[in-house]
């Protein structure tokens, strides 16, 4: 592995404990050009993950809280009267910012939701008819609370399907959470970080990524697998195109973090859960949801 990720990857990890594997997904999707969506209950690290993200790799971060009277405007920014020169000025919002943490997204409308879609997808926003670039890298890092629990608002699939990966943190193991009671606040820990890395060097990585050799045998496989998921009866609807091409280069950033260049089929597998998580909901009668399925389509699709 390049030791400069390496490294990253040491310093997250001792803010964010016994998560490894979380921690290699989330650094994985961030250098595919990925959107992250981290779901899990209130207070187990999603918001201390996505700042320790942002202050290792040196990015710019701003914080959203997502809430039930979120408007766009508050998102976007808008443009607003001086009275001194008689002209509207632009104030830009947070979205203006390399990392965004929209934080508990699914307590917001549908319509705050919504104003997020462009920005991910296209990397700009249109606002009083203007449409506005983002900053380059733009990552929008979401953290969301079980549908289940009091004012969330599902988010609609068209939405979830702009995510690269979804990932759930869980509680710490024993062993983890002792460090962790004994051990700083984790508040104060993040205030002194340091970046590891700057916006040019984490951007140079990410080229690296797209240079991560992937074999024809190696497309057989991702659409084998994109191929059953549409065809399965079990599923209301198969991996999009979109999902397609992040599997790629997820696929990709894996193997880069790896230290290889070259990607092979266990980088497939490792990524896959976090892929299909968000993107596979069961058929009617069918209670298991995308997470639960991805091992046996791994096991039911053979490796070419």
């Amino acid at each position: 592995m390049n030791p400069t990720l390496a490294r990253a990857l040491e310093q997250i990890n001792r803010i964010v404990l016994g998560k490894d594997r979380q921690v290699r997904l989330c650094l994985a999707c961030l250098l595919a050009r990925g959107h992250l969506l981290i779901e899990d209950v209130p207070g187990v690290g999603k918001t201390t993950l996505a700042h320790a993200l942002a202050r290792t790799l040196g990015l710019e971060f701003r914080r959203i809280q997502f809430t039930s009277d979120l408007l766009p405007a508050d998102i976007l920014g808008a443009a607003i009267y001086d009275r001194d020169s008689g002209k509207f000025t632009f104030h830009p919002g947070p979205i203006f910012a390399q990392v965004i943490l929209a934080d508990e997204i699914n307590r917001a409308s549908p319509k705050a939701q919504s104003a997020l879609l462009e920005a991910m997808e296209e990397g700009q926003v249109s606002i009083e008819g203007e449409t506005r670039p983002l900053p380059c890298p733009f990552f929008v890092i979401a953290t969301q609370n079980p549908g289940d629990q009091i004012g969330a608002f599902p988010l609609p699939e068209s939405q979830l399907d702009r995510f690269l990966l979804r990932i759930r943190l869980g509680f710490p193991e024993r062993a983890a959470e002792r460090a962790l009671l004994r051990g700083e606040d984790r508040r104060d820990i993040l205030a002194n970080l340091a970046p590891v890395l700057g916006p040019e060097d984490f951007a140079g990585h990410q080229q690296a990524v797209r240079g991560i050799h992937v074999s024809d045998a190696l497309l057989d496989y991702l659409q084998a697998l994109i191929t059953a998921s549409r065809g399965d009866a079990r599923f209301a609807a198969g991996l999009s195109p979109r999902a397609g091409l992040g599997l790629l280069r997820v696929t990709q950033a894996w193997a880069f973090l790896e230290g290889r260049n070259f990607a092979q089929p266990e980088d497939v597998q490792a990524v896959l859960p976090a892929l299909v998580a968000h993107r596979l909901f069961p058929s009617a009668g069918v209670s298991r949801a995308g997470e639960d399925w991805a091992p046996r389509i791994l096991l039911e699709v053979a490796i070419p």
